[in-house]
This record gives C-alpha cells, structure tokens and sequence, in this order.
C-alpha cells in the first residue's frame, strides 16, 4: 500500500505537468511530442506539404523516404478543403525542392505514414529545406485497403466475373465447326499486323506530314478565317451575276460554233497555204548563222558589235581599209541597172585595163592620168 502511494504521489506532477502544458491542444495521446522520434535530432529542420486528403494519418506519423524512416509529422491543419502536414526531417535527408508527398500504408493492415520521393514527371529542381512547402499538385496518395477491397468486391461481383463462363459458352457456340476459318482468320490477322508494323515509319511519317499540315493551317488561321468569311460575299455575287455567266456562255457557245464551220470551211486553203510556206521556213533554216550575224549587224549599226571590240584598243583604233576607185568598181556599184551601165568599164578597157587583171604594162603610167587615144583598143 505504501509503495503504490508513494509511486502515485510520484507520478501525479508529471500528469498534471503533462496536462498543463497541453490542455489548450490535446486531442489524445497522439498530440504529444512522444520521446525517441525521428526527425528532432541535431540539424533537422520543418517542412509542409499541401495533401488532398490524410485519411487515418496523425500527430507522430512516420515520414518516409524509399522505406526508410526519416522524420515524423508534427501538426495536420485544415486549409481551406485540404490539409496542411507540418513533418520534421532529419538534417541528412537530401531532397529536390520540386518533392513529392504521398499518403501510403507500409503493410496490408499497417500503418499510415508520408512517403517523400523526387519527381518522376520532371527533372529534380533546387533542395528540399527548413520552410519548404510542397504544394497541393505535388501531393496525392496511394490506394488504401478499404479502396483495394472494394475494387476487388466489384471486380467480383459486379464485374463481369460472373459471365466469363457464358461468354466462353456463346464463344464455343459461334466457332464450333468453323475452326479452320477461325484458323485462317487468325493467319490473315498476323500477316495484316506483320505488315502494318513494316510500315510503322511510314505511318509515323504520314503522321508527322500530316501534323506539319494541320500546324501550317494554324498559322495561317488568320487567313483561313478571313477567307471563310469572305467566301459568302463572293457566292452572294456569283448568285447575282448567274444570268450574265449564263448568257456569256451561250455566247461563247455560239462563237465556238462559227469557229468551228469557219474553219471546216477554210480547211482546204489552210492546209495549202501551210504547204506553201513551207519552202519558206526551208529557206530561213537553210540561211544558218548568215541570219542572225546579218540581224546583230543591223542591231548596232553602222558599227557592227562583232567587229567593234576589234578595232577600239585602249584611246587606239585599228582600221584597215581596201579603197577600190577603178572605174569597172564604181560602174558595178552605182550604175548597175541605169542607162550608164557599162559605160565606165568598156572605157577602162580602152585604157589598157583587163577586168579581173591589173593595167596593161604598155600604157607604162597610171591609167587614170595618162592621154586616152580613141584608137589605142582594149
């Protein structure tokens, strides 16, 4: 008696010390700071994560990192429709700024705790320290058992199981005595599918042609909307001018038909008038460069361009000259077809000159200077 007296007067400060202290937050045992959790020691540091929902989680709950026990929740507010999780970390735990923060159970019937882990959708970012807030879309959690059971319950029971067996009656039932069809179906199907997958480049490229149009559409969506409402305007005007196309292609009708009859008329003289300037285009090919050397001297006349980069060197000209002045020359030349024609020839000849030759060697001086006897002869 004495004993239990003495070990209840011991205790009873530290009951009432205990209620004290926590009288304005108690909400069972699990709101006080228990002794020997992880996550006080030297170096830790305080962390929040936004949860959509916390299901049985409490005050003192393990937070995990890949199994490992790395820290323990310390305060659950209500924040709005979702929960704020204050957790205490050890000071060796080294996480991304951008961490996740899952709701997990370490066993069937175990207990709840917070899994952090790096992000899995995008590359890590920065580093996880003392006033760190994982935010609502960072935080989720995973299946629970009630959750769990009562998939697996309609899977069961309202889930199909039930009729897997008429399923595979009707399926006997449909394929009975077709077996070979069945066989030759299912042949037919692994060559389609051999060769569709042969094909997967093209697909993927017809697709990426395709995507590349549907982008060029978009960027020329300003255009395209533009057109679209234009286009009735432009219907509303070939709607108003549907009697003058009409009326323009009865004409162009009728013209069709007056150059048809023309032309079955004037077939015959067309085909000859075709014959006959043949010889002529005969003739044009027959002329070769002679043509178009006669055509580039008309095109820069009177200097020839053909000859021209000939004669000009540097502030010099080049220039040689055959000056014929013989009387048989000047009659050739400017009195071939008049009433003097020949007149100037016949009297070189008197002189002593032979056309084609040079002068006589008997006249012994310049035929142009020397007396001309009516009697001396050619």
């Amino acid at each position: 008696m004495i004993r239990r007296h003495r070990l209840l007067a011991a205790t009873l400060p530290l009951v009432v010390a205990i209620g004290v202290a926590s009288c304005s937050d108690w909400r069972g045992p699990n709101s006080l700071a228990l002794p020997g959790t992880v996550g006080k020691g030297p170096g830790s540091f305080t962390i929040q994560a936004q949860m959509p929902n916390i299901d049985n989680i409490q005050r003192n709950s393990r937070v995990r990192v890949g199994d490992v026990n790395v820290g323990t929740v310390t305060d659950i507010e209500l924040q709005g429709w979702n929960a704020l999780v204050t957790m205490s970390i050890d000071g060796g735990v080294q996480l991304p700024a951008n961490a996740t923060a899952k709701m997990g159970q370490t066993s069937l019937l175990g207990s709840k705790h917070i899994e952090l882990a790096p992000p899995t959708d995008a590359p890590s970012e920065g580093q996880l320290h003392g006033g760190s807030l994982i935010p609502l879309t960072s935080g989720s959690a995973f299946p629970t058992t009630e959750q769990t059971l009562a998939a697996l319950s309609m899977l069961l029971n309202g889930g199909g199981i039930g009729q897997i067996q008429e399923i595979t009656q009707t399926l006997s039932a449909a394929f009975a005595g077709r077996e070979s069809e069945l066989r030759d179906l299912i042949t037919q199907l692994d060559t389609f599918i051999g060769q569709v997958n042969d094909q997967t480049d093209d697909i993927i490229a017809a697709t990426d042609s395709l995507n590349h149009l549907v982008e060029q559409f978009a960027a020329q969506k300003p255009v395209v909307d533009k057109a679209i409402a234009t286009i009735p305007n432009a219907l509303d005007v070939l709607r108003k001018e549907r009697d003058t196309f009409a009326d323009a292609f009865d004409r162009f009708g009728k013209f069709s038909a007056l150059a048809a009859d023309s032309t079955i008329r004037t077939k015959d003289s067309l085909v000859q008038e075709l014959k006959d300037i043949g010889p002529v285009l005969q003739s044009l090919a027959d002329s070769g460069p002679a043509l178009t050397r006669s055509l580039d001297f008309f095109a820069t006349f009177p200097f020839p361009k053909s000859t021209l980069d000939k004669w000009i060197r540097g502030d010099q000209a080049n220039l040689t000259a055959i000056i014929d002045l013989t009387l048989s020359r000047l009659d050739s030349s400017f009195f071939t077809g008049t009433r003097w024609e020949g007149n100037l020839t016949e009297l070189e000849m008197q002189w002593g000159r032979t056309i084609g030759q040079l002068p006589s060697p008997y006249t012994r001086s310049n035929p142009l200077t020397a007396p001309y006897h009516f009697d001396q002869g050619p």
